[in-house]
């Protein structure tokens, strides 16, 4: 190996440190990135015209089931078939209503430099939503708790590959679930200034988020209402059945002119047929049945279609994520959408236990079926493992390496062809006898030509096991403290910190919301 090309290696990673100016990381700087790519499409027409006929024989003849009684008025009123708690609908309906939803829409959030363009060809990443349970090098796996619930939020707001604050990115179960959705959106609310989530999970959950981030904004009602400020995600109660909070949620959700997300949670041979075209033509048909509601109740409002299809291990019965056929099903819904015409959610997940080898290799593909799929909001991009039981702050950090090299490749700049790209004049320079590493169209461009890793070593063995022989999760660890050591939280006046304060103080001292214990 020449002397330069020595430099260049061992200067690579000590260059990172002088450029990281003191801070934990040095990240790329925050921006939407656009996927430029054709979606990949496993079906010609002929397949999605089947999937589609498929999802309207089971809203025109099998049903679905509402366990909410406005919703079964509604659609009662709008002409559809009501027998108890079974609803038909036929394919004029639906599509008719399926037309009123915006193709595009935006999300802003406390701070108008966060808006989210939803639809089109972006794509959003967002973190771990809604596990149980918490595991770090240190801790392992235990029950999710309040601080570790502030750690990841911290992470959310820290990392500029992360788009939106989804659900909870760790159930503090330390905290009462009366007063849980007060502590949780307000910590979001503060430590954040980004786009965030809402649980459907009953009126006054519903209603309290909404008041949050309205004061949060410093916005009027009117203001608040007319655009969407945040967002929640549904989910049916696969096969066949929306239940009642959920719908409820979603309802109010849009009549306050906030976006709602229709995901089906279908597991092929659990809770859908085993095979993948069953499985994602059951899922359009729960999820189009409860956006064909929405916009008779509310036409127009923003929504999206969500996919959430995988299969299990028929071993075990136990989710599987990342899977070969989890790809496909993802790939298949996003020509769904497409169709439709509807902005498109999908997932970043893996089955694995702890942040090793496979816990990557099931998310990269996950994040990268997104991709492909032409999704717009990816949930649990970052910190997922155990199949949503268990948020990790290491696989976060993880993760978010992984994200910033999909943003990285959907730069124009790395397959630019301009003249200096080509560089023709570089190569007669440089000619058969030399190297690039001295010449100027590499020291012009040196810094910026290639992505810079965070989290990955790119040294060989040798300099790896000099430097303490460290893996991938404990060099994670040690960023993951270091965040935590510099975070700052992002500004908010003081007078709209005391009135969201107030509100929450209020509506404890109110019991919050309802529970039988």
């Amino acid at each position: 190996m020449s002397e330069d090309l020595k430099r260049k290696r061992s200067g690579g990673r000590t260059g990172n440190a002088r450029r990281a100016g003191g801070h934990a990381i040095t990240q790329m700087p925050w921006r939407i990135p656009v996927n430029p790519d054709r979606p990949i499409e496993p079906m010609g027409p002929e397949g999605v015209e089947a999937i589609h006929k498929g999802a309207m024989a089971i809203l025109r003849d099998i049903g679905i089931r509402f366990l909410n009684d406005e919703g079964l008025e509604l659609l009662a009123r709008a002409g559809c078939k009501v027998d108890g708690q079974t609803v038909r609908m036929d394919e004029d309906f639906v599509m008719e209503m399926v037309g009123r939803a915006p193709a595009e829409f935006t999300i802003t959030p406390r701070n108008p430099d966060r808006i989210l363009p939803m639809g089109g060809r972006n794509i959003l990443f967002g973190n771990v939503s809604s596990p149980p349970n918490y595991w770090d090098l240190e801790r392992g796996k235990v029950s999710g708790f309040m601080d570790g619930f502030r750690d990841f939020i911290k992470l959310t707001q820290y990392f500029n590959c992360i788009h939106f604050a989804g659900g909870y990115p760790v159930e503090p179960i330390d905290i009462h679930p009366a007063v849980r959705h007060l502590d949780c959106i307000y910590e979001k609310l503060v430590l954040t200034d980004k786009v965030v989530h809402a649980y459907s999970l009953g009126k006054e959950r519903v209603e309290d988020a909404m008041e949050m981030v309205r004061i949060a904004g410093g916005l009027t009602h009117d203001e608040f209402r007319a655009t969407p400020r945040m967002f929640t995600n549904i989910n049916s109660v696969s096969p066949l059945k929306h239940d009642f909070p959920m719908i409820d949620g979603a309802l109010r959700m849009a009549r306050a002119g906030q976006a709602v997300i229709v995901t089906p949670f279908t597991l092929a041979g659990a809770m859908a047929p085993v095979t993948m075209s069953g499985a994602v033509t059951l899922s359009i048909a729960e999820a189009l049945a409860a956006i064909a509601l929405i916009q008779y109740a509310v036409p127009g409002a923003p929504v999206m279609i969500g996919t959430f299809t995988s299969n299990v291990d028929m071993k075990s019965g136990a989710p599987a994520f990342g899977t070969p056929e989890y790809m496909r099903a993802t790939q298949m819904t996003g020509q769904m959408a497409r169709f439709y015409g509807l902005p498109l959610r999908s997932s970043g997940v893996c089955a694995a236990n702890i942040p090793d080898g496979q816990a990557m290799w099931e998310t990269s593909n996950s994040l990268w079926a997104a991709v492909q799929s032409g999704t717009n909001l990816v949930y649990h991009a970052a910190g997922w493992l155990e199949g949503g039981l268990i948020a990790s702050p290491e696989k976060f950090i993880m993760d978010c390496e992984v994200l910033q090299m999909i943003q990285r490749y959907m730069e124009p700049e790395v397959w630019a062809t301009a003249p200096e790209d080509i560089a023709i004049g570089t190569i007669a320079e440089v000619g058969p006898d030399g190297h690039y590493f001295g010449c100027q169209h590499t020291q012009d461009r040196y810094t910026t030509a290639f992505y810079q890793p965070f989290v990955s070593d790119w040294r060989n063995f040798e300099a790896w096991q000099i430097d303490g022989s460290v893996w991938t999760p404990e060099r994670a660890n040690r960023i993951f403290h270091a965040i935590m050591a510099e975070f700052e939280a992002p500004p908010m006046d003081p007078g709209i910190h005391e009135e969201l304060r107030a509100f929450v103080d209020r509506r404890k001292a109110e019991g919050g919301a309802p529970t039988d214990f």
